[in-house]
């Protein structure tokens, strides 16, 4: 099916508890922390962009540098991929990228103190010439409301995920760096499965956390923003960074 348009809207906010802000948003070539911002892309223009949300870890505050520079790094390196990339190609140019940052990440996170095993999950959607794929490394998480109904589409590299059980552990067992050496991502081709009036939402864990998915499902439908969302989330103690990206088909 021809995508004609995404409305975006993103909002990244540091809650009512914590004293800095370690999420970040990418929104193509715009960098979102402690801000709201919202975007049309038409896609007849535009048929290669990044979509994504990391949720930096890592004592002082070494889980935002690591949450901007995975981003950035992402950002540039779908840019300059070669053009007419199989899919099969662009999933291995995606798993040589991981190799890649997460050595980075590691290795800048020995360099001192204050960067000691920083490291950050990552949740996104990649369009490359006109397809659609997701990636996911930790537990933040990508959603999709459908004819009014919600699905997780993403599965949460937690321990309490693992373990089968319900309640989030906030233990990731996959991450970008943070002294991860088996790092690795979930990586899907939807592109048949992108439909006219779909909603997708990344969120990072300060969000699934603290609303549940009965209410998102309730939010999404009555076609709340990022903000909005974010502000569920706040609402309902802020105990964790918040960070939200909502995408609409049309």
């Amino acid at each position: 099916m021809k995508i004609d348009k995404i409305r975006l809207s993103a909002s990244s906010n540091v809650g009512l508890i914590r004293h800095n802000n370690e999420d970040m948003i990418l929104v193509r070539n715009k960098y979102v922390r402690n801000e709201d911002y919202s975007t049309e892309i038409d896609m007849h223009i535009c048929d290669r962009f990044v979509v994504a949300v990391a949720d930096g870890m890592g004592g002082y505050n070494a889980g935002e540098v690591a949450s901007q520079e995975v981003l950035t790094s992402l950002h540039f390196y779908i840019g300059d991929l070669p053009m007419k990339l199989t899919p099969e190609h662009f999933v291995e140019a995606l798993v040589e990228w991981l190799n890649s940052i997460n050595s980075t990440i590691n290795t800048k996170g020995q360099l001192s103190p204050e960067t000691q095993n920083m490291g950050t999950t990552l949740v996104g959607v990649i369009v490359y010439e006109g397809r659609f794929f997701w990636i996911n490394c930790g537990d933040s998480r990508l959603y999709r409301l459908r004819d009014g109904k919600l699905q997780q589409l993403s599965t949460d590299h937690s321990l309490s995920s693992l373990l089968g059980e319900s309640k989030h552990s906030n233990i990731v067992t996959n991450c970008i760096g943070a002294g991860c050496t088996t790092s690795y991502l979930d990586i899907n081709d939807f592109s048949d499965d992108v439909r006219h009036g779909d909603v997708l939402m990344l969120c990072s864990d300060g969000m699934s956390d603290m609303v549940d998915d009965s209410l998102i499902e309730q939010l999404l439908a009555i076609e709340c923003d990022a903000q909005q969302m974010c502000q569920a989330a706040i609402d309902a103690g802020g105990f964790d960074n918040v960070s939200s990206c909502v995408m609409k088909i049309v």
